[in-house]
């Protein structure tokens, strides 16, 4: 592996755990403040965190555990065969990038609260609202 590839890899995978590290906080309706005081940073560096920017070192990741398994940040991860270490296809960036967005986890804290039933009629409208708007 190139140098330069080799570093753009690392960069996503730090775009990467930034995101579930992000995802994570607004789950736990925890603010940026509030996370940089308990990992004894500044809120910037969370930001920097978050967006990737700054790579989290191993002892960073090992007190986020407090919150959740270390692994969670690594879930859907790239690698460089596009799959994910047990065989199983990595997700479009679209969907780990909705999900961690502020208005993905509303949409999924409300859908997990309604009935299963309804939930699949409601993902059958919208995807025929989504084939119309395709047309």
């Amino acid at each position: 592996m190139t140098s330069a590839r080799k570093k753009a890899t690392l960069n996503l995978i730090d775009k990467h755990v930034g995101g579930r590290l992000r995802m994570r906080r607004m789950m736990l309706d925890m603010s940026q403040e509030k996370l940089a005081d308990a990992f004894g940073i500044t809120f910037q560096q969370v930001q920097k965190y978050e967006k990737g920017t700054n790579r989290i070192s191993a002892g960073r990741l090992q007190h986020a555990a407090n919150l959740v398994p270390v692994q969670f940040f690594f879930q859907g991860a790239p690698v460089g065969s596009g799959t994910q270490p047990d065989g199983s296809a990595r997700s479009p960036a679209y969907v780990s990038e909705f999900v961690s967005s502020s208005d993905g986890l509303r949409l999924i804290k409300a859908f997990t609260r309604i009935e299963s039933g309804v939930r699949r009629r409601i993902v059958d409208l919208v995807q025929e609202i989504a084939a119309a708007d395709g047309e």
